[in-house]
């Protein structure tokens, strides 16, 4: 089959390769193979072709985290599934594999792009908001990097919860994009102190809970305009520097700094994740949720959206294609 091979770490561009002759994966005990109908491409792609990523595959191997796929065989065949495949087979070629287990059906108010894209970012927004951050109605929600994959997702999942959302973006293209996903207020970090804005929001209050995928300059401004008990939710560190927080600051503030991994929910409470799938898709078939699709590329494309990705000039999840 084609699938793309990772031989040595580095730059998507420069260590992706295309390749025609990869065998096609044989499920194990457990496992279906499926066609991969789409694949959503996310931040851990980049991450684990550089060889930065907690999970790290042996080389040779295939790239792609996220999938919409059909059940190529067996009684399952023809079922449509969106999940995370088992590496080293990943979802950048035109089979993968998925533990039966851990696959969800795809909603069908959702086509392949857009089902690939709801289940890592979705999820990851609804644990940190609902499950770790117990945000309320009313209260504001904060998100950083509000145009991305994960950013998007925590915007519209903050409206449905009848939050009101200060989206914070990098440039004018993607402050648009986070007004389109109906933020009650949008700023450009590049042109205006985001701290003040969210003061002057939320009436010197603060913010109740932010929604932080980026660390850095992101997390340290973000202490400076929570609110009193509010929550800090530690998603990831895109801006490539991990904070170290002074505790005293969120002794003397009264906040919380709460951390998020998702994927340790599909071991520990692996219900969890399928009564947040089970939600999710309701909420899809409102057409409430939507993931952002903002590119749908050819398989060929793989690895130009990898790095599209990897250098932060994407918004939303780039989606590509099965053939």
């Amino acid at each position: 089959m084609r699938a793309w091979q990772v031989d040595a770490l580095g730059e998507p561009v420069e260590v992706m390769r295309p390749a025609e002759d990869v065998p096609r994966p044989v499920p194990g005990p457990g496992q279906l193979l499926v066609r991969v109908r789409a694949a959503a491409v996310n931040f851990p792609d980049a991450l684990m072709v550089r060889g930065q990523y907690q999970v790290r595959p042996p080389l040779p191997f295939t790239p792609g985290v996220e999938l919409c796929g059909e059940v190529a065989d067996g009684a399952r065949r023809g079922e449509r599934l969106i999940g995370n495949p088992v590496l080293p087979h990943g979802a950048f070629a035109e089979y993968a594999l998925l533990d039966a287990a851990a696959a969800f059906p795809a909603p069908e108010a959702l086509d392949d792009a857009e089902a690939a894209a709801l289940h890592i970012g979705y999820q990851t927004a609804w644990f940190a908001l609902h499950r770790r951050a117990r945000l309320r109605a009313g209260e504001t929600l904060l998100v950083h990097a509000a145009a991305g994959g994960v950013g998007s997702a925590a915007v519209q999942l903050g409206r449905a919860a009848g939050a009101g959302v200060v989206a914070v973006v990098g440039g004018p293209a993607k402050a648009a994009t986070a007004r389109a996903l109906g933020a009650d207020l949008v700023v450009d970090r590049t042109a205006g102190d985001f701290v003040a804005a969210v003061k002057e929001f939320t009436g010197g209050r603060g913010a109740d809970v932010v929604f932080d995928p980026v660390g850095g300059d992101a997390y340290t401004g973000s202490t400076r305009c929570v609110a009193f008990e509010g929550r800090i939710v530690v998603v990831g560190f895109a801006a490539g520097r991990i904070p170290a927080p002074a505790l005293n600051h969120a002794l003397v503030k009264n906040y919380a700094i709460l951390g998020l991994h998702w994927g340790l929910y599909n071991t520990h409470d692996p219900q969890a994740v399928r009564a947040a799938h089970d939600e999710l898709t309701r909420l899809a078939d409102q057409g409430v949720v939507r993931p952002l699709v903002s590119a749908r590329v050819p398989l060929a494309g793989a690895a130009e959206a990898v790095q599209l990705v990897a250098d932060g000039r994407s918004t939303g999840r780039i989606a590509v294609l099965g053939e």
